[in-house]
C-alpha cells in the first residue's frame, strides 16, 4: 500500500508527539514510556502505509534502532543521558531510512550541544549549585523534526 495522505497524517502525528516530548521534557525532565511506545508502534503502521517491504527494509530499520539504543544506553550508564531520551531516539529512528539515521544523530548532537551550552550558561548566571539537568528530549525532537520538515519539503517541492 502507498497512501500518501495517510503517511502525511502519520508524519504530522509524529511531529506532534515530538513537540509534546520536548515540552514535557523541559517541564519535568522526563519522557514517558507511553509516548515512546506510541512513537515506536506507529512506525510499522507508517511502513505499511508507505509500502515499505518488511524484508529487508523494515528489518534493517529495527536493527538500526537496536544499534542506536545500545550505543545511547552507554551514555545513560555514564549519566550523560536519561533513559527516556535513549528510548525515544531509538523509537524515532524506526521512522526514517538508514541514510537519514546518521543525519538525525548529527542534528540531535548539534542541538544537544547548543542546548547544553545554553543550560550551563543559564545555570552559571543564576549561580545555582550542583550539576544542571539537560532536557535532551528537546535535542532529539529537533533532530526528528528536522527530518520531518525535510520529508514535507521534498514531498511538496
Amino acid at each position: 500500500m502507498n497512501n500518501l495522505a495517510f503517511t502525511d497524517l502519520l508524519t504530522a502525528v509524529l511531529a506532534l508527539l515530538l513537540l509534546i516530548a520536548a515540552v514535557v521534557d523541559i517541564r519535568t525532565f522526563t519522557i514517558s514510556n507511553k509516548l515512546v511506545i506510541v512513537v515506536a508502534l506507529l512506525a510499522p503502521l507508517y511502513w505499511w502505509a508507505s509500502g515499505l517491504p518488511l524484508w529487508p527494509d523494515a528489518a534493517i530499520r529495527v536493527a538500526i534502532a537496536v544499534g542506536v539504543f545500545t550505543a545511547l544506553a552507554a551514555t545513560f550508564y555514564l549519566g550523560m543521558m536519561g533513559g527516556g531520551d535513549v528510548k525515544l531516539a531509538a523509537a524515532l529512528v524506526l521512522w526514517f531510512p538508514p541514510s537519514a539515521t546518521l543525519f538525525f544523530l548529527v542534528m540531535m548532537s548539534i542541538a544537544g550541544g547548543v542546548l547544553t551550552l545554553v543550560v550551563l550558561i543559564a545555570h552559571k548566571i543564576r549561580r545555582r549549585e550542583g550539576r544542571p539537568e539537560i532536557p535532551y528530549g528537546v535535542a532529539i525532537a529537533f533532530g526528528g523534526l528536522w527530518l520531518v520538515a525535510q520529508r514535507f519539503l521534498n514531498h511538496f517541492a
